[in-house]
């Protein structure tokens, strides 16, 4: 279960969430649909599809498409990591929003951290496993 987390002046529901090296700070409130990240709409800030869909999946999920407004700040990592901390933070917020979305968001995989982080460089390697090329003479 996911902590409920709300905004005491304006009882915005909020959530945090990571991917990589990036972390995105959600706040969702009724409204019309409306997604803003970073202060830029959500088209202009993730100019891919791919980005895009990672985030409005979540809100497709719930049906919460155009009930909902989003304002994120996310910072760190790349594009990639950058949606997939936002649609975590996302679904947390929406768990904050309604209990009645947890199960399904849980159910999908929304909530569950993605672990994998860089591997780092190793002494004597040139990368994380890369060796010095072998030469026979």
């Amino acid at each position: 279960m996911v902590a409920v987390k709300k905004d005491k002046i304006n009882g915005d529901c909020l959530g945090t969430g990571r991917r990589k090296s990036a972390v995105a700070r959600v706040r969702v409130r009724p409204g019309t649909g409306k997604v803003v990240i970073n202060g830029k709409p959500l088209e202009v800030f993730f100019p891919t599809v791919q980005h895009q869909q990672d985030v409005l999946q979540t809100l497709a999920h719930v049906g919460h498409s155009d009930s909902v407004d989003v304002l994120a700040r996310v910072s760190g990592g790349g594009l990639t990591g950058q949606s997939g901390a936002v649609r975590m933070a996302l679904a947390r917020a929406l768990c904050s929003h309604n209990e009645e979305n947890f199960q399904p968001l849980r159910d999908d995989g929304f909530l569950t951290r993605d672990s994998r982080m860089k591997e780092r460089k190793k002494p004597g390697l040139h990368g994380a496993r890369r060796g010095t090329q072998f030469s026979k003479r």
